[in-house]
């Protein structure tokens, strides 16, 4: 249950769903609510899959190119660290940053689910990082299965936010989106620290 819990946290606050809102009605505000559910609803499944792929081979990646995982930790560490910084100082409609270049191919683009929603948008590289660091040769067949059910219900709870996220846009209107946004830049910004953090103290040791 702690595997459970820990990975679902640490994931919800550097995926950050309610920041994906705005992005995810500006690529689909001439879409019809069924073509925006079913956009949301393949996104999703995009991202369960990109990061379980991630977190089963992200050790035989490393492995290949020869870093630890110590290493990932302190890199993941200070770009998650830099992710909660923009967290806390967003604009509301700034919450989740991509580039304008790739908001603007996404309107003109006829499949967004894969790129730009699953990814960078909901599977960035802070996301991906996390994932990674997560796979250590210790765990057991029930702490990897438990760690991809925590990634599942990741991924089904980011579809019910990106489903309703008009009404969420209208229920929390600015402020409680600039809220909500400064609450997971803080806790995106510990997580990174506490990357940092562990992977210094394992190093040292």
């Amino acid at each position: 249950m702690e595997i459970l819990l820990a990975t679902f946290s640490a994931l919800f606050s550097v995926i950050n769903p309610f920041g994906a809102m705005p992005v995810f009605l500006t690529l689909t505000q001439s879409d019809t609510p069924a073509r925006r559910a079913h956009l949301a609803r393949r996104a999703c499944l995009y991202m369960v899959l990109i990061l379980a792929v991630f977190f089963l081979a992200g050790q035989a990646v490393l492995d290949f190119f020869g870093l630890r995982i110590h290493d990932l930790r302190i890199a993941g560490g200070i770009m998650i660290m830099r992710a909660g910084f923009d967290l806390l100082n967003a604009k509301p409609e700034e919450s989740k940053k991509i580039s304008k270049d790739v908001v603007a191919e996404g309107i003109e683009k006829e499949d967004i689910s894969f790129t730009p929603l699953a990814m960078p948008l909901l599977s960035g590289p802070g996301s991906i990082a996390v994932v990674i660091s997560l796979y250590t040769t210790s765990l057991s067949i029930l702490d990897m299965g438990l760690t991809l059910l925590a990634i599942s219900l990741l991924g089904l709870m980011t579809y019910v936010v990106l489903l309703f996220s008009p009404k969420l846009m209208v229920f929390m209107g600015k402020a409680g989106l600039a809220a909500m946004s400064k609450i997971m830049g803080f806790i995106v910004l510990s997580l990174g620290v506490s990357f940092i953090i562990t992977a210094l103290i394992a190093l040292f040791k």
